[in-house]
């Protein structure tokens, strides 16, 4: 039986930032960036986020002095890791790992953070212990692999996610290895998490992120008071590589564990919508710039996906065709491609333009198919074709490596700028610049405390009404 329990321990208990490839600690950095400008808006932005809050102080979870991004008011640990994570992943903005089919930040940033807040870490820690909690994370997908739990209906950023909470959760407050393959053991309890939300566009996407970051720091809580978590987690009989795929690899899981770093295979993305789209917006920006195509030239498009992809965002085609809400349009190809050749542009101002007449006519003409050449790149690249029927001409472009993967990542500047485009609207611009530069310095910072202050806003909550209050 291979050791994936105690391997992670042992790796989650002895990381020291002092260790870390300078390239490794540069992108983690980068990475807290970005999920940090989702945090920020998302409890602002997203429809879900004021009945989760009212939700969460029913629930008392209120009372402390945790920050949670974006909001004035403060909240327990739990509270705080519960709505940050939730938040992170409210907008589908956030990183993506491509081989695991999931977003890695979500779960462990949030509860990293709110576990420094608690102990006073160092800056230097949290960011070795965000790293950690991204290899366990992304490891686990990919040892499942992705694809089988994807089939048995799990969303693999919670399920995963849990335990890479946990790890980064753990390794903030200095836990030793026994005590964190309890915490893994504990969490292994609370590793939920449904694709059932694909159905009808529910919230519990976002919810089921921002529990498993709450529930990662609860387990890490446990551990160090002592509590008892259940033996070999990941890889016994009835543990999570087993209870939850059915051809589990384990040993992939622990693969030149410290040597290589799967947080190196995470992405960030330039559009706010699932990452099996993001190839097929490239696609129709260049072909819509390159050829000067007018949406009322198109006759049809056909967008290309892998099979995991057309499970996202491509079907059922006719659901995928007629978007009703922000989640069916984060999940629907044609909605995407539509919005990139109707305006030259996706962003997250594009779900306010949902009903456009213009989207509303070209979504309609978008077929989506799993496309063999794309199919042969997947996982190694979540890549795409589109092609365009115009003007009695077929016009096609494949990407390979979408903007924002390992291979074509986003600049300095290109991160600010997406974090500003995000923060600003919440902090204003002043405040949001100082919160990118304490982000960045993060690892010269003796605590998170004033990076948390920035995040938060000086005035009332968010305008949304609070129900419950």
């Amino acid at each position: 039986m291979v050791a994936v329990t105690e391997t992670f321990a042992r790796y989650a208990a002895t990381i020291r930032h002092a260790d870390l490839p300078a390239e490794v600690e540069a992108r983690t950095r980068f990475l807290i960036l970005d999920l940090v400008g989702n945090m920020v808006r998302g409890g602002v932005e997203a429809e879900s986020s004021p009945p989760l809050r009212a939700a969460a102080r029913a629930m008392g979870l209120g009372h402390g002095q945790a920050a949670v991004f974006g909001e004035a008011a403060r909240w327990s640990p739990a509270g705080a890791a519960l709505l940050n994570g939730a938040y992170a992943h409210s907008l589908d903005f956030d990183d993506t790992h491509a081989a695991g089919s999931l977003h890695p930040g979500a779960p462990v940033i949030p509860a990293a953070l709110a576990a420094a807040e608690m102990c006073g870490a160092k800056g230097a820690d949290v960011i070795a212990a965000i790293v950690a909690g991204y290899e366990v994370t992304n490891r686990l997908a990919v040892a499942l692999p992705a694809g089988d739990h994807y089939d048995r209906g799990y969303h693999p950023t919670a399920t995963c996610g849990a335990f890479g909470g946990a790890a980064a959760a753990a390794r903030v407050m200095g836990l030793n290895e026994a005590q964190i393959a309890d915490a893994f053991g504990i969490v292994l309890s609370q590793a939920a998490g449904s694709l059932q939300f694909l159905a009808n566009g529910a919230w519990t996407k976002r919810w089921q992120v921002g529990w498993a970051a709450m529930a990662g720091l609860s387990a890490a809580l446990l551990a160090r008071e002592g509590f008892r978590g259940a033996a070999q987690a990941m890889e016994g009989k009835a543990g999570f590589l087993s209870a939850y795929a059915p051809n589990p690899i384990p040993q992939r899981a622990i693969r030149n564990l410290g040597g290589e770093f799967e947080l190196m295979e995470t992405a960030v993305k330039p559009y706010p919508s699932c990452r099996y789209g993001h190839a097929s917006v490239d696609a129709a920006l260049a072909l819509r710039a390159e050829h000067g195509l007018r949406p009322e030239e198109i006759e049809a498009v056909t967008m290309g996906l892998p099979n995991k992809g057309m499970l996202l965002v491509g079907a059922p085609l006719e659901y995928k065709q007629h978007p009703k809400n922000t989640v069916d349009g984060q999940f629907s190809g044609p909605f995407v491609v539509a919005c990139a050749l109707g305006h030259g542009h996706f962003g997250w101002d594009s779900y306010a333009r949902m009903d456009d007449p213009v989207l509303r006519a070209l979504m309609p003409k978008v077929t989506c198919v799993e496309d063999p050449e794309v199919q042969a790149e997947f996982p190694r690249n979540m890549s795409g074709k589109l092609t365009i029927r115009a003007r009695g001409q077929e016009f096609t472009k494949f990407v390979v490596v979408p903007k924002g993967e390992p291979g074509n990542f986003l600049t300095e500047a290109e991160l600010r700028a997406k974090f500003h485009g995000l923060s600003d609207q919440v902090l204003g611009a002043d405040r949001a610049a100082a919160l990118a530069d304490a982000v960045l310095g993060l690892a010269g910072a003796a605590d998170v405390n004033a990076m948390m202050r920035l995040g938060s806003t000086l005035g009332a909550e968010p305008a949304a009404r609070l129900a419950g209050e």
